[in-house]
C-alpha cells in the first residue's frame, strides 16, 4: 500500500494542478468587482443527503490558497449529514474564498458521493466478515480523492495501482499461457527483482481455483463473476489456505447474498465509478 508521504504528495499535486486549471493567471470575475483588502464569511451548505467526504481536502485546499483564511468545522468527515447541514464555515478576505470555491465544491461534492454508497454497501453486509473494497476504477488524476472517500465511507482500498499488488487477471493469464504458469514466473520476477509484493489471482470458474490452489504463494483469489452457489464451492474449496475477494456486477441487491457465502472481500468499481455528486454550495453569510 502507499506511505503516508506519497498520499500527501498526491494530494498538493492534486491541489496545485486544480487550481491552476481553475485560476489560472487570475479570477479576473472577484479581480475586478471586489477590493483587495475586502473581507468575508461563507458556510458551505448541504443541499442533499448522505455522508459528507472531503472535509479535510477542503481545509487543505483553503490552506494552500490562503493560510490566513480561518475554517470553522461544524461537521467532519464521514458524518451523515441531510438537506440545510452547515458543514463549515470559511472567513477571511473574499478573494481568496472565491478563488477556492469551485476546487472545494467539485472535490467535496465527488468525495461525499463516493462515501455515500461506500456507507451503503459496508451497511449491507454488516453482521458478516466480508469487507468491502474499491478498485482502480476511477477517475484519472484524482485517484487518492477518490479512494480516500471510500476510507471515510468506511470502505478499504484495494492495490492503489499497479505497482503495488500483483495482480494476475484473465488476460495475465492468458498472455502467459495459463495460470500455473502465469504465478510460477510471476515468482521467478519476484525473486529476480527483491520485490516483496503479494499475489492475487483471478479465477473464472472452479476449475481455475482448483489450479490456482495447486499453486503455492497465492495470497488471495479473486472470483470474477461467480454466481451464488458456485461461490459458496469455492470459498469451501479455498477454505483458510488464502483470502477470497468476490468482483463482477455485484449491487445492492446481491451483495449481501454474496456476503453470506463467506468471502473476506467484496470489491465494486460502482463505488468510484457511477456515483451521482452531493449538492453542496458555498454562500456567502452577510
Amino acid at each position: 500500500m502507499i506511505t503516508q508521504e506519497y498520499f500527501d504528495s498526491e494530494v498538493r499535486r492534486i491541489i496545485a494542478a486544480a487550481i491552476s486549471e481553475d485560476v489560472g493567471d487570475g479570477d479576473h470575475s472577484s479581480l475586478a468587482c471586489i477590493p483587495e483588502n475586502a473581507r468575508g464569511k461563507a458556510k458551505l451548505l448541504v443541499k442533499d443527503k448522505g455522508i459528507i467526504g472531503g472535509v479535510n481536502f477542503a481545509k487543505k485546499v483553503f490552506a494552500y490558497i490562503d493560510k490566513s483564511l480561518r475554517i470553522d468545522v461544524l461537521i467532519e468527515d464521514g458524518t451523515e449529514v441531510t438537506f440545510g447541514d452547515i458543514v463549515m464555515y470559511v472567513e477571511g478576505p473574499s478573494q481568496s474564498i472565491l478563488k477556492a470555491e469551485r476546487t472545494v465544491l467539485n472535490a467535496m461534492q465527488r468525495m461525499s458521493a463516493i462515501a455515500t454508497k461506500t456507507r451503503l454497501y459496508v451497511n449491507l453486509v454488516k453482521g458478516t466478515k466480508t469487507k468491502i473494497l474499491d478498485t482502480r476504477k476511477t477517475t484519472p488524476g484524482i485517484r487518492v480523492l477518490e479512494k480516500w472517500a471510500v476510507k471515510i465511507g468506511g470502505g478499504e482500498n484495494h492495490r492503489f495501482a499497479l505497482y503495488d499488488m500483483i495482480m494476475l487477471k484473465d488476460n495475465h493469464i492468458d498472455f502467459a499461457g495459463g495460470i500455473t504458469k502465469a504465478i510460477e514466473t510471476t515468482k521467478q520476477y519476484l525473486r529476480e527483482t527483491g520485490k516483496d509484493l503479494q499475489i492475487m489471482v483471478e479465477a473464472r470458474n472452479l476449475i481455475e481455483v482448483e489450479e490456482i490452489l495447486r499453486n503455492d504463494g497465492v495470497y488471495r483469489i479473486l472470483l470474477d463473476n461467480f454466481d451464488y452457489e458456485d461461490t459458496r464451492k469455492a470459498v469451501k474449496l479455498i477454505g483458510d489456505k488464502c483470502l477470497i475477494e468476490s468482483s463482477g456486477n455485484i449491487n445492492e441487491t446481491t451483495i449481501r447474498h454474496y456476503a453470506e457465502c463467506g468471502v473476506n472481500y467484496i470489491s465494486c468499481g460502482a463505488l468510484t465509478h457511477s456515483v451521482h455528486n452531493m449538492d453542496l454550495s458555498l454562500k456567502a453569510v452577510n
